[in-house]
């Protein structure tokens, strides 16, 4: 599918697929959105000492980056191990035009941005002292195949409903479970009520939470 990059509102810039009608990140800004979802409402709330990460999808690795970002300004007396999976990897020319590394005012970010993008697939890679990264490549409903440890988070940010509603719907909503340990955190975007009923019945703690700028709500689930 054809994708042109746009610049969000926050001077952040995402893809959007023409065919769809749908960008990858929200137009009131990529960067406050990532942050605001995964990062404050995700990362920030998790104590492990060794924390599992999974993420549908990669994308164009923003989540990535913003998750090094925050565990660099800890103590790093933690390890992440974060599983992302992508059907389709975006390409070097809007890697390169995306030029999410000039977000941030450490030059080192240039490096890991080409870390993120460059490291073997199917592989875990450190990326940084303590934070490994697995990409897979495979279509989200192969979950259920994959061998993963006991995911601690999920970074739920998969395209929206209107143009993929079988992502929205329990079958996924399941696998993700089956992958996810007692306490466990999903956090997304999304704030539908049809997602907050399937989660209820899955038995997640739902919380409805603010939304980054520019949408009201989202939802945080913790697996019971």
């Amino acid at each position: 599918m054809k994708r042109e990059i746009r610049t969000t509102n926050d001077g952040s810039k995402t893809l959007y697929i023409n065919d769809l009608n749908e960008n990858y990140h929200s137009h009131h800004g990529a960067l406050q959105e990532a942050e605001h979802v995964f990062i404050k409402n995700g990362l920030n709330l998790i104590n492990n000492y060794e924390i599992n990460i999974l993420e549908l999808g990669f994308g164009t690795g923003l989540n990535v980056l913003v998750t090094i970002n925050e565990y660099l300004k800890t103590d790093k007396n933690h390890i992440i191990n974060y599983f992302t999976l992508e059907k389709y990897p975006i390409n070097e020319s809007e890697i390169e035009n995306l030029d999410y590394s000039g977000l941030f005012d450490d030059k080192k970010f240039t490096e890991i941005y080409q870390k993120i993008h460059t490291s073997e697939w199917e592989k875990s890679i450190e990326i940084v002292e303590g934070f490994n990264l697995h990409k897979i490549q495979c279509d989200f409903f192969d979950l259920k195949n994959l061998d993963l440890p006991a995911i601690n988070l999920v970074y739920y940010d998969c395209f929206g409903a209107r143009v993929q509603p079988d992502l929205w719907e329990k079958p996924l909503f399941e696998m993700v479970y089956d992958k996810m340990s007692v306490n466990g955190l999903l956090t997304t975007y999304s704030s539908k009520g049809s997602v907050r009923r399937i989660l209820q019945e899955l038995n997640f703690k739902v919380e409805k939470k603010q939304g980054p700028p520019g949408k009201r709500e989202m939802i945080n689930a913790i697996k019971l």
